[in-house]
């Protein structure tokens, strides 16, 4: 089947203070699709001007935006969450063009971006304070719930349409002004949410899109005082770098950081639910999660029988364009991401890994960057893949013997984003809920995330959380007041 035309007229320009605008210097990026490696399209590519003529719209935006009353506020991000609902076939469409995933992948993260959108707007309401019982008899204590200021986001490839709207829709409905910074790969999803932004009559200013070069764009967040705080999702590496230079402006982070969920399978489960399950968690997105399972232990009463069933089960994956029906896993991003894949199937090869399924590029597309869904056992515990962030979609397997062993094991790294847990008793999962160090837990669920929940992690996995209570109050001051009256 051939590739579809994309119906969505997305703009190809920047957004800022509510006009679409070219580059100040006339750069472009070209967008390529990763399933064949065509060009998209080319669209506006910003750098340091255009960053700080976005922070300079929203610095001015920003007093008339926090004075807007919460309903008022409320009522802009409803209109959004209608509008994407309305886009969202060609918004998905989109999305996989540019990003590669399954279109029913995509269009589930659109909705569940229009679900944010929704959920935030009903908690622009709820940004309460309270009332302190007083120390002394003429003295009252107050403490309010103000928004931070300017928000910096910058956000990556692997869900372009969700990772942002997780951040705008909090700043928004917290009061705050955004200038948001996608990433290189996927710009047109991030181009496709800024239309809805403009259809729902956000005021100009109070939300900008500089599709540009990262560093500049960085720079403008730090080097402007207006700037009070930096939404981050991506590695590790970068994140780190991020506390770094947010030292000496003390600039708010919330950092949504690298992932290396296990994924543990106890002896009392049925192996074909949990198998199905287990790879549908791991092959989502081709394996491009932060929090997909990828350290897989087994138990050793089970884990001859569930290995048998993941391999048949990976075996029958359908791979291709995203586009085409019935496709489960897509390409990788970049040419990058399947060299990463070689590299670290080659070093647990070489390291004793044994290869049970897959581990070479799919051999049906010899175009775009398809790697074969892969399943590796006898990994050397030092192995790349068992030690760094994977991002492939490699399944590793290893078996355990005992609770305390495997709650050792999946704690054995510096992450802690999500952790998975198959049993269905409560012993088990309530000392492995409580004994992992993970943000996130899913006991026998493979999708955990809604919007109504907390998402982040614990360790080297990021600082603050999104969704939820706390993905409004990431975007807010806490102010106490203490009141003095006058003798009566």
């Amino acid at each position: 089947m051939g590739e579809p035309t994309i119906t969505l007229s997305v703009p190809n320009q920047l957004f800022i203070d509510g006009r679409w605008v070219d580059a100040s210097d006339g750069r472009r990026l070209a967008v390529i699709n990763p399933a064949d490696e065509s060009t998209l399209c080319e669209v506006a590519y910003g750098g340091r001007a255009d960053a700080d003529r976005a922070v300079a719209a929203a610095a001015r935006a920003w007093p008339a935006w926090r004075a807007t009353p919460a309903p008022r506020r409320a009522a802009v991000l409803r209109r959004v969450a209608e509008r994407i609902r309305s886009q969202a076939d060609t918004l998905a469409q989109t999305l996989t063009l540019e990003q590669g995933k399954p279109l029913a992948e995509a269009r589930a993260e659109v909705l569940h971006a229009a679900d944010e959108f929704e959920w935030f707007a009903e908690e622009a309401r709820r940004a309460y304070g309270r009332i302190v019982p007083a120390s002394a008899e003429h003295r009252r204590h107050f403490v309010i719930k103000q928004p931070v200021g300017v928000v910096g986001t910058i956000t990556p490839w692997n869900f372009p349409i969700a990772l942002i709207a997780r951040k705008v829709a909090p700043a928004l409905a917290a009061g705050c002004t955004v200038v948001s910074r996608p990433a290189d790969q996927t710009p047109l999803s991030a181009l496709g949410l800024f239309q809805c932004l403009e259809a729902a009559d956000l005021p100009p200013g109070v939300a900008n899109l500089v599709v540009g070069e990262p560093v500049a764009v960085a720079d403008a967040f730090f080097a402007h005082a207006e700037v009070r705080k930096i939404s981050f999702t991506g590695s590790t590496a970068v994140g780190k770098e991020l506390i770094r230079r947010s030292a000496d402006g003390v600039k708010r982070l919330s950092l949504e950081l690298g992932g290396h969920a296990p994924l543990i399978v106890c002896p009392d489960v049925e192996i074909e639910s949990v198998a199905r399950a287990a790879v549908a968690g791991k092959f989502r997105n081709a394996g491009q999660v932060c929090i997909a399972p990828s350290r897989f232990f087994i138990h050793q009463d089970r884990a001859a029988a569930f290995t048998e069933a993941v391999v048949e089960q990976v075996r029958a994956l359908r791979v291709g364009p995203g586009w085409e029906p019935d496709v489960q896993v897509g390409p990788l991003i970049d040419a990058h991401a399947l060299d990463k894949a070689h590299r670290l199937v080659d070093d647990a090869r070489q390291r004793g890994g044994r290869l049970l399924e897959g581990g070479c590029r799919d051999p049906h597309h010899p175009r775009g960057f398809f790697y074969r869904p892969t399943v590796l056992t006898d990994l050397d515990p030092n192995s790349l893949l068992i030690r760094d962030e994977p991002f492939v979609p490699v399944l590793p397997l290893a078996s355990f013997h005992s609770l305390d062993e495997v709650i050792a094991k999946a704690n054995d790294t510096p992450y802690g984003l999500a952790a998975y847990v198959f049993t269905h008793d409560l012993t088990w999962a309530t000392c492995l809920a409580e004994g992992i160090e993970a943000g996130i837990i899913g006991v026998n669920d493979p999708v955990p995330t809604t919007v109504q929940c907390p998402f982040g992690g614990m360790k080297q996995s990021g600082i603050g959380r999104e969704l939820g209570l706390e993905g409004l109050d990431a975007y807010l001051e806490t102010k106490y007041v203490s009141l003095g009256l006058r003798s009566p």
